[in-house]
Protein backbone atom coordinates (compact mmCIF):
# COMPACT_ATOMS: atom_id res chain seq x y z
CA UNK A 1 0.00 0.00 0.00
CA UNK A 2 2.78 2.33 1.15
CA UNK A 3 4.47 1.62 -2.74
CA UNK A 4 1.44 2.39 -4.45
CA UNK A 5 0.74 5.48 -2.27
CA UNK A 6 4.36 6.43 -3.80
CA UNK A 7 4.00 5.60 -6.77
CA UNK A 8 1.08 7.48 -7.15
CA UNK A 9 2.67 10.19 -5.52
CA UNK A 10 5.93 10.49 -7.76
CA UNK A 11 3.42 10.33 -11.15
CA UNK A 12 1.65 13.36 -9.50
CA UNK A 13 4.68 15.30 -8.71
CA UNK A 14 5.65 14.49 -12.41
CA UNK A 15 2.65 15.60 -14.04
CA UNK A 16 2.70 18.71 -11.78
CA UNK A 17 6.50 19.60 -12.94
CA UNK A 18 5.30 18.99 -16.41
CA UNK A 19 2.62 21.59 -16.13
CA UNK A 20 5.46 24.53 -14.82
CA UNK A 21 5.13 27.18 -16.64
CA UNK A 22 8.08 28.81 -18.22
CA UNK A 23 10.27 31.48 -16.32
CA UNK A 24 11.60 33.05 -18.85
CA UNK A 25 11.40 34.94 -22.40
CA UNK A 26 13.88 35.57 -24.50
CA UNK A 27 13.56 37.66 -28.11
CA UNK A 28 15.60 35.87 -30.75
CA UNK A 29 16.67 38.14 -33.53
CA UNK A 30 17.24 35.80 -36.87
CA UNK A 31 19.95 36.26 -39.59
CA UNK A 32 17.69 35.87 -42.45
CA UNK A 33 14.25 34.52 -44.22
CA UNK A 34 16.40 30.91 -44.89
CA UNK A 35 14.80 29.03 -47.23
CA UNK A 36 11.07 29.88 -47.66
CA UNK A 37 7.94 28.45 -49.31
CA UNK A 38 6.77 31.83 -49.93
CA UNK A 39 7.48 33.98 -52.91
CA UNK A 40 7.09 37.45 -53.31
CA UNK A 41 5.53 37.40 -56.77
CA UNK A 42 2.64 35.76 -55.22
CA UNK A 43 1.85 37.89 -52.17
CA UNK A 44 -1.08 36.53 -51.66
CA UNK A 45 -0.06 33.43 -50.40
CA UNK A 46 0.78 35.19 -47.27
CA UNK A 47 -0.94 38.74 -47.21
CA UNK A 48 -4.67 38.74 -46.73
CA UNK A 49 -6.63 40.31 -50.15
CA UNK A 50 -7.60 43.45 -47.59
CA UNK A 51 -3.68 43.72 -46.71
CA UNK A 52 -2.72 44.20 -50.24
CA UNK A 53 -5.45 46.27 -51.17
CA UNK A 54 -4.59 48.79 -48.83
CA UNK A 55 -0.76 48.79 -50.35
CA UNK A 56 -2.30 49.29 -53.96
CA UNK A 57 -4.34 51.96 -53.07
CA UNK A 58 -1.14 53.61 -51.64
CA UNK A 59 1.05 52.36 -54.56
CA UNK A 60 2.95 50.43 -52.05
CA UNK A 61 5.29 47.38 -52.98
CA UNK A 62 5.80 44.34 -51.15
CA UNK A 63 9.26 43.58 -49.99
CA UNK A 64 11.09 40.56 -47.69
CA UNK A 65 10.47 42.12 -44.52
CA UNK A 66 6.41 41.08 -45.39
CA UNK A 67 7.63 37.29 -46.17
CA UNK A 68 6.73 35.31 -42.63
CA UNK A 69 9.79 34.02 -40.43
CA UNK A 70 11.74 30.97 -41.77
CA UNK A 71 9.39 27.78 -40.06
CA UNK A 72 12.29 25.78 -40.66
CA UNK A 73 14.25 28.07 -38.19
CA UNK A 74 11.05 28.05 -35.70
CA UNK A 75 11.28 24.06 -35.50
CA UNK A 76 14.63 23.82 -34.66
CA UNK A 77 14.49 26.55 -31.99
CA UNK A 78 11.32 24.13 -30.74
CA UNK A 79 13.75 21.15 -31.03
CA UNK A 80 16.52 23.04 -28.69
CA UNK A 81 14.12 23.11 -26.20
CA UNK A 82 12.31 26.48 -26.32
CA UNK A 83 8.42 27.48 -26.79
CA UNK A 84 7.98 29.88 -29.43
CA UNK A 85 5.29 32.65 -27.81
CA UNK A 86 5.31 34.85 -31.52
CA UNK A 87 6.99 35.86 -34.08
CA UNK A 88 7.58 39.41 -35.28
CA UNK A 89 8.49 38.87 -39.69
CA UNK A 90 9.10 42.47 -40.45
CA UNK A 91 11.84 42.87 -37.48
CA UNK A 92 12.89 39.19 -38.38
CA UNK A 93 12.49 37.73 -34.76
CA UNK A 94 10.85 35.29 -32.56
CA UNK A 95 10.12 35.56 -28.69
CA UNK A 96 10.42 32.06 -27.25
CA UNK A 97 10.07 30.69 -23.45
CA UNK A 98 11.96 28.10 -21.36
CA UNK A 99 12.81 27.44 -17.87
CA UNK A 100 16.91 26.22 -18.09
CA UNK A 101 18.80 28.91 -18.48
CA UNK A 102 21.84 26.86 -19.45
CA UNK A 103 19.37 27.15 -23.07
CA UNK A 104 20.87 30.32 -24.04
CA UNK A 105 23.70 29.41 -24.35
CA UNK A 106 22.72 26.14 -26.74
CA UNK A 107 20.46 28.91 -28.69
CA UNK A 108 22.53 31.50 -29.16
CA UNK A 109 25.03 28.67 -30.74
CA UNK A 110 22.51 27.68 -33.03
CA UNK A 111 24.07 29.08 -37.07
CA UNK A 112 20.64 30.88 -37.68
CA UNK A 113 20.03 33.12 -34.48
CA UNK A 114 21.96 36.56 -35.08
CA UNK A 115 21.75 37.26 -30.44
CA UNK A 116 19.37 36.79 -27.73
CA UNK A 117 17.88 39.94 -25.79
CA UNK A 118 15.55 38.66 -22.19
CA UNK A 119 12.06 40.47 -22.01
CA UNK A 120 10.36 38.38 -19.30
CA UNK A 121 11.18 36.87 -16.20
CA UNK A 122 8.13 35.27 -13.52
CA UNK A 123 8.03 37.29 -10.11
CA UNK A 124 6.66 35.65 -7.43
CA UNK A 125 3.51 35.74 -6.65
CA UNK A 126 2.80 37.32 -10.07
CA UNK A 127 -1.27 37.64 -10.42
CA UNK A 128 -3.67 40.08 -11.52
CA UNK A 129 -7.36 39.67 -10.61
CA UNK A 130 -9.54 39.53 -14.13
CA UNK A 131 -12.75 39.65 -12.42
CA UNK A 132 -15.23 41.67 -14.35
CA UNK A 133 -16.98 45.10 -12.85
CA UNK A 134 -20.42 45.31 -11.87
CA UNK A 135 -22.67 47.30 -14.88
CA UNK A 136 -25.58 49.60 -14.52
CA UNK A 137 -25.97 50.49 -17.90
CA UNK A 138 -27.20 54.12 -17.62
CA UNK A 139 -25.96 57.21 -20.24
CA UNK A 140 -26.49 60.45 -18.91
CA UNK A 141 -28.64 62.23 -21.95
CA UNK A 142 -27.90 66.28 -22.82
CA UNK A 143 -30.68 67.00 -24.40
CA UNK A 144 -30.07 69.08 -28.12
CA UNK A 145 -26.50 68.56 -28.16
CA UNK A 146 -25.56 65.90 -30.85
CA UNK A 147 -22.39 65.05 -29.17
CA UNK A 148 -23.86 64.44 -25.86
CA UNK A 149 -21.14 65.30 -22.90
CA UNK A 150 -18.77 64.70 -25.89
CA UNK A 151 -19.15 67.54 -27.22
CA UNK A 152 -16.16 69.91 -26.94
CA UNK A 153 -13.75 66.84 -27.49
CA UNK A 154 -14.31 66.96 -31.08
CA UNK A 155 -15.52 70.32 -31.73
CA UNK A 156 -11.62 71.80 -30.32
CA UNK A 157 -10.39 70.58 -33.82
CA UNK A 158 -13.45 71.25 -35.98
CA UNK A 159 -13.88 67.52 -36.12
CA UNK A 160 -17.73 67.55 -36.37
CA UNK A 161 -17.88 69.82 -39.78
CA UNK A 162 -16.35 65.96 -41.10
CA UNK A 163 -19.30 64.46 -39.94
CA UNK A 164 -21.44 66.96 -41.26
CA UNK A 165 -20.10 66.88 -44.56
CA UNK A 166 -20.96 62.77 -44.09
CA UNK A 167 -17.13 61.96 -43.24
CA UNK A 168 -17.44 59.79 -39.96
CA UNK A 169 -15.11 56.76 -40.47
CA UNK A 170 -17.52 54.69 -42.77
CA UNK A 171 -14.89 52.08 -44.54
CA UNK A 172 -11.72 52.69 -42.55
CA UNK A 173 -10.87 49.75 -40.43
CA UNK A 174 -9.40 50.66 -37.09
CA UNK A 175 -7.24 48.61 -34.63
CA UNK A 176 -7.38 49.90 -30.86
CA UNK A 177 -4.22 48.02 -29.34
CA UNK A 178 -4.63 48.63 -25.81
CA UNK A 179 -4.56 46.17 -22.01
CA UNK A 180 -8.21 45.20 -22.37
CA UNK A 181 -11.56 45.85 -22.87
CA UNK A 182 -13.88 45.08 -20.14
CA UNK A 183 -17.54 44.98 -20.45
CA UNK A 184 -17.19 45.92 -24.07
CA UNK A 185 -19.06 43.06 -24.96
CA UNK A 186 -21.70 44.09 -22.24
CA UNK A 187 -22.15 48.04 -22.41
CA UNK A 188 -25.76 48.75 -23.87
CA UNK A 189 -24.22 51.79 -24.72
CA UNK A 190 -21.66 50.42 -26.69
CA UNK A 191 -23.57 47.46 -28.85
CA UNK A 192 -23.80 49.29 -32.23
CA UNK A 193 -20.32 49.91 -32.30
CA UNK A 194 -19.00 47.80 -35.08
CA UNK A 195 -16.17 45.08 -33.80
CA UNK A 196 -14.84 43.05 -36.81
CA UNK A 197 -12.72 41.26 -33.90
CA UNK A 198 -10.52 40.76 -31.01
CA UNK A 199 -7.65 38.55 -30.79
CA UNK A 200 -5.31 38.29 -27.25
CA UNK A 201 -1.73 38.33 -27.47
CA UNK A 202 -0.84 37.97 -23.83
CA UNK A 203 -3.11 34.77 -23.00
CA UNK A 204 -3.72 33.61 -26.78
CA UNK A 205 -5.88 30.55 -25.37
CA UNK A 206 -8.17 32.25 -22.56
CA UNK A 207 -8.73 35.37 -24.65
CA UNK A 208 -9.41 37.66 -21.98
CA UNK A 209 -10.04 40.78 -24.07
CA UNK A 210 -13.74 41.35 -22.65
CA UNK A 211 -12.18 40.42 -18.99
CA UNK A 212 -8.83 42.34 -18.88
CA UNK A 213 -8.44 46.48 -18.19
CA UNK A 214 -11.23 48.96 -18.14
CA UNK A 215 -7.97 51.23 -20.11
CA UNK A 216 -9.09 50.09 -23.37
CA UNK A 217 -12.52 50.20 -23.30
CA UNK A 218 -12.34 54.28 -22.05
CA UNK A 219 -10.27 54.52 -25.08
CA UNK A 220 -12.43 52.89 -27.42
CA UNK A 221 -15.53 54.54 -26.54
CA UNK A 222 -13.60 58.08 -27.47
CA UNK A 223 -13.77 56.94 -31.23
CA UNK A 224 -16.72 54.56 -31.67
CA UNK A 225 -19.61 55.60 -29.32
CA UNK A 226 -22.82 56.38 -31.29
CA UNK A 227 -25.19 56.88 -28.79
CA UNK A 228 -26.66 60.93 -30.16
CA UNK A 229 -27.35 62.93 -27.06
CA UNK A 230 -25.34 60.62 -24.63
CA UNK A 231 -21.96 60.29 -26.25
CA UNK A 232 -20.99 60.27 -29.74
CA UNK A 233 -17.26 59.63 -30.58
CA UNK A 234 -14.63 60.92 -33.60
CA UNK A 235 -15.12 58.06 -35.74
CA UNK A 236 -18.76 55.94 -34.84
CA UNK A 237 -19.18 54.45 -37.67
CA UNK A 238 -15.57 53.17 -38.43
CA UNK A 239 -14.83 49.30 -37.62
CA UNK A 240 -12.57 48.23 -34.98
CA UNK A 241 -10.34 45.34 -34.37
CA UNK A 242 -9.99 44.82 -30.56
CA UNK A 243 -5.79 43.34 -29.78
CA UNK A 244 -4.66 42.77 -26.24
CA UNK A 245 -1.22 43.34 -26.07
CA UNK A 246 -0.40 44.82 -22.35
CA UNK A 247 -0.01 42.63 -19.37
CA UNK A 248 -0.98 44.52 -16.74
CA UNK A 249 0.77 41.92 -14.24
CA UNK A 250 4.03 42.86 -14.60
CA UNK A 251 5.98 45.40 -16.62
CA UNK A 252 8.38 43.60 -18.96
CA UNK A 253 9.42 44.04 -22.64
CA UNK A 254 7.98 41.45 -23.65
CA UNK A 255 4.81 43.16 -23.88
CA UNK A 256 6.35 45.25 -26.50
CA UNK A 257 6.99 41.66 -28.34
CA UNK A 258 2.80 41.07 -28.25
CA UNK A 259 2.44 44.75 -29.88
CA UNK A 260 4.65 44.01 -32.57
CA UNK A 261 2.76 40.87 -32.99
CA UNK A 262 -0.38 42.88 -32.55
CA UNK A 263 0.51 45.13 -35.67
CA UNK A 264 1.40 42.58 -38.09
CA UNK A 265 -2.21 40.98 -37.43
CA UNK A 266 -3.84 44.01 -37.92
CA UNK A 267 -2.00 44.23 -41.30
CA UNK A 268 -3.13 41.07 -42.13
CA UNK A 269 -6.57 41.57 -41.95
CA UNK A 270 -6.63 44.82 -43.66
CA UNK A 271 -6.55 47.10 -40.61
CA UNK A 272 -5.79 51.03 -41.93
CA UNK A 273 -5.32 52.95 -38.98
CA UNK A 274 -3.92 51.95 -35.74
CA UNK A 275 -4.31 53.56 -32.12
CA UNK A 276 -2.27 52.66 -28.98
CA UNK A 277 -2.40 54.15 -25.96
CA UNK A 278 0.51 52.28 -24.26
CA UNK A 279 4.24 53.55 -24.12
CA UNK A 280 7.15 51.87 -22.50
CA UNK A 281 10.47 53.36 -20.82
CA UNK A 282 10.87 52.05 -16.93
CA UNK A 283 10.60 47.88 -16.40
CA UNK A 284 9.99 45.90 -13.27
CA UNK A 285 14.22 45.00 -14.03
CA UNK A 286 15.88 48.50 -14.27
CA UNK A 287 18.34 46.95 -16.32
CA UNK A 288 15.93 46.88 -19.32
CA UNK A 289 15.35 50.54 -18.84
CA UNK A 290 15.11 52.78 -21.75
CA UNK A 291 17.17 56.13 -21.24
CA UNK A 292 16.44 59.40 -22.63
CA UNK A 293 19.43 59.15 -25.52
CA UNK A 294 17.09 56.06 -26.47
CA UNK A 295 14.26 57.89 -28.02
CA UNK A 296 15.14 58.15 -31.50
CA UNK A 297 12.63 55.93 -32.76
CA UNK A 298 15.66 53.02 -33.82
CA UNK A 299 15.90 51.23 -30.44
CA UNK A 300 12.99 50.26 -28.41
CA UNK A 301 11.35 47.27 -30.72
CA UNK A 302 7.68 49.14 -30.54
CA UNK A 303 8.88 52.00 -32.34
CA UNK A 304 11.10 50.37 -34.87
CA UNK A 305 8.00 48.51 -35.64
CA UNK A 306 5.84 51.86 -35.48
CA UNK A 307 8.58 53.25 -37.76
CA UNK A 308 8.31 51.05 -40.55
CA UNK A 309 3.85 50.95 -40.43
CA UNK A 310 3.48 53.57 -43.15
CA UNK A 311 5.41 51.45 -45.68
CA UNK A 312 2.42 49.12 -45.22
CA UNK A 313 0.48 51.68 -45.65
CA UNK A 314 -1.15 51.93 -42.21
CA UNK A 315 -1.54 54.98 -39.54
CA UNK A 316 -0.17 55.40 -36.15
CA UNK A 317 -1.96 57.41 -33.79
CA UNK A 318 -0.22 56.99 -30.09
CA UNK A 319 0.02 58.28 -26.97
CA UNK A 320 2.44 60.64 -26.09
CA UNK A 321 2.62 59.60 -22.01
CA UNK A 322 1.57 61.13 -19.02
CA UNK A 323 5.63 61.88 -17.87
CA UNK A 324 5.66 66.04 -17.86
CA UNK A 325 5.39 66.22 -14.22
CA UNK A 326 7.94 63.24 -13.63
CA UNK A 327 11.01 62.99 -13.48
CA UNK A 328 11.39 61.08 -17.05
CA UNK A 329 9.28 63.93 -18.86
CA UNK A 330 10.13 62.98 -22.03
CA UNK A 331 7.09 61.12 -24.60
CA UNK A 332 7.91 57.64 -23.93
CA UNK A 333 8.10 54.64 -26.72
CA UNK A 334 6.87 54.29 -29.43
CA UNK A 335 5.87 58.14 -29.57
CA UNK A 336 9.74 58.58 -30.60
CA UNK A 337 8.90 56.63 -33.95
CA UNK A 338 8.54 58.45 -37.54
CA UNK A 339 6.21 58.41 -39.13
CA UNK A 340 3.52 58.28 -36.82
CA UNK A 341 0.93 61.10 -35.10
CA UNK A 342 1.95 61.16 -31.20
CA UNK A 343 -0.62 62.88 -29.35
CA UNK A 344 -0.34 65.39 -26.58
CA UNK A 345 -2.78 66.13 -24.22
CA UNK A 346 -4.83 69.37 -23.79
CA UNK A 347 -7.65 70.92 -21.63
CA UNK A 348 -11.00 71.55 -23.31
CA UNK A 349 -9.52 75.05 -24.15
CA UNK A 350 -6.45 74.18 -25.69
CA UNK A 351 -4.44 74.72 -22.59
CA UNK A 352 -1.38 72.48 -21.95
CA UNK A 353 -2.11 69.38 -19.78
CA UNK A 354 0.20 69.70 -17.27
CA UNK A 355 0.90 65.95 -17.06
CA UNK A 356 1.59 65.23 -20.99
CA UNK A 357 5.09 64.40 -22.13
CA UNK A 358 7.16 66.39 -23.64
CA UNK A 359 9.66 66.26 -26.52
CA UNK A 360 11.85 66.83 -28.46
CA UNK A 361 13.18 63.09 -29.77
CA UNK A 362 16.75 62.65 -29.00
CA UNK A 363 17.33 63.20 -32.69
CA UNK A 364 16.03 66.73 -32.77
CA UNK A 365 12.47 66.04 -34.38
CA UNK A 366 9.48 67.76 -32.95
CA UNK A 367 7.81 65.73 -30.77
CA UNK A 368 4.74 65.45 -29.39
CA UNK A 369 3.48 65.65 -33.02
CA UNK A 370 0.18 67.41 -32.04
CA UNK A 371 -2.36 67.78 -29.56
CA UNK A 372 -6.07 66.70 -28.39
CA UNK A 373 -8.07 66.90 -25.37
CA UNK A 374 -6.62 64.55 -22.91
CA UNK A 375 -7.88 66.76 -19.80
CA UNK A 376 -11.63 65.84 -17.89
CA UNK A 377 -11.87 63.92 -21.59
CA UNK A 378 -15.12 62.33 -21.68
CA UNK A 379 -15.50 58.69 -21.85
CA UNK A 380 -17.11 55.54 -20.71
CA UNK A 381 -16.96 53.25 -17.80
CA UNK A 382 -16.68 49.67 -17.60
CA UNK A 383 -19.71 49.73 -15.68
CA UNK A 384 -21.82 51.78 -18.59
CA UNK A 385 -21.59 55.21 -17.93
CA UNK A 386 -20.11 57.72 -18.83
CA UNK A 387 -17.37 60.03 -16.82
CA UNK A 388 -14.50 61.53 -17.35
CA UNK A 389 -10.71 61.16 -17.08
CA UNK A 390 -6.89 62.53 -17.79
CA UNK A 391 -4.30 60.91 -19.82
CA UNK A 392 -3.20 61.35 -23.18
CA UNK A 393 -4.31 57.57 -23.28
CA UNK A 394 -7.67 59.79 -24.96
CA UNK A 395 -6.22 62.72 -26.10
CA UNK A 396 -4.61 59.81 -28.61
CA UNK A 397 -8.35 58.05 -29.46
CA UNK A 398 -10.10 61.46 -29.37
CA UNK A 399 -7.40 62.48 -32.32
CA UNK A 400 -7.18 59.27 -33.93
CA UNK A 401 -11.55 59.49 -34.64
CA UNK A 402 -10.94 62.62 -36.60
CA UNK A 403 -7.79 61.59 -38.83
CA UNK A 404 -10.14 58.19 -39.17
CA UNK A 405 -12.65 60.57 -40.64
CA UNK A 406 -10.33 62.57 -42.65
CA UNK A 407 -8.52 60.14 -44.38
CA UNK A 408 -12.04 59.08 -45.59
CA UNK A 409 -12.62 62.51 -46.87
CA UNK A 410 -9.31 62.13 -48.51
CA UNK A 411 -9.12 59.30 -49.90
CA UNK A 412 -6.24 59.29 -52.49
CA UNK A 413 -3.16 60.21 -49.77
CA UNK A 414 -0.87 57.39 -48.54
CA UNK A 415 0.05 57.83 -45.00
CA UNK A 416 2.73 60.16 -44.77
CA UNK A 417 0.70 62.77 -46.95
CA UNK A 418 -1.94 62.47 -44.06
CA UNK A 419 0.26 63.34 -41.78
CA UNK A 420 1.36 66.12 -43.05
CA UNK A 421 -1.82 67.17 -43.66
CA UNK A 422 -2.94 67.07 -39.98
CA UNK A 423 0.52 68.98 -38.94
CA UNK A 424 -0.06 71.82 -41.64
CA UNK A 425 -3.40 72.37 -40.20
CA UNK A 426 -2.42 72.75 -36.50
CA UNK A 427 -2.36 76.10 -35.06
CA UNK A 428 1.28 76.44 -34.29
CA UNK A 429 2.55 74.84 -37.49
CA UNK A 430 4.67 77.73 -38.08
CA UNK A 431 6.39 77.67 -35.14
CA UNK A 432 6.53 74.30 -33.15
CA UNK A 433 7.53 73.61 -30.03
CA UNK A 434 8.42 70.32 -27.85
CA UNK A 435 5.53 71.12 -25.57
CA UNK A 436 2.39 71.68 -27.98
CA UNK A 437 3.83 70.65 -30.98
CA UNK A 438 2.49 71.87 -34.10
CA UNK A 439 -0.19 72.41 -31.83
CA UNK A 440 -3.77 71.71 -32.07
CA UNK A 441 -5.43 70.45 -36.05
CA UNK A 442 -8.27 72.24 -37.32
CA UNK A 443 -9.65 68.88 -39.25
CA UNK A 444 -12.17 71.01 -41.27
CA UNK A 445 -9.03 73.26 -42.81
CA UNK A 446 -7.12 69.94 -43.41
CA UNK A 447 -10.30 69.38 -45.51
CA UNK A 448 -10.60 72.23 -47.25
CA UNK A 449 -6.88 72.52 -48.09
CA UNK A 450 -7.07 69.38 -49.78
CA UNK A 451 -9.72 70.11 -51.87
CA UNK A 452 -7.88 72.88 -53.09
CA UNK A 453 -4.90 70.53 -54.09
CA UNK A 454 -4.43 69.53 -57.73
CA UNK A 455 -6.04 66.45 -58.27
Amino acid sequence: MKKISLWCGLMLWAVIALAQPDTLKYRVYLTDKGATEYDLSHPETFLSEKSLLRRQRQQLGVDSTDLPVCSRYLRQLEAAGARVVITGKWLNFATVSFSDTALVARLSALPFVRSLTPVWRASEGEYFSMQRDSLINRLTRVKGEYYGTAAQQIRLSRGEKLHEAGFRGQGITVSVIDAGFQNVDRIQGMQNISILGTRDFVSPLQNQVYQSSSHGTAVLSCMGMNQPECMVGTAPEASYWLLRSEDEASEYPVEEDYWVAAVEFADSVGVDVVNTSLGYYKFDDPAMNYRLRDLNGQVSLMSRQASLMADKGMLLVCSAGNSGMGTWKKITPPADADPILTVGAVDKDGELAPFSSVGPASDGRVKPDVMAVGLDADIIHTNGMQTKANGTSFSSPILCGMVVCLWQACPTLNVRQLIDLVRRSSDRFDYPDNIYGYGVPDFWKAYQTYLKQPK
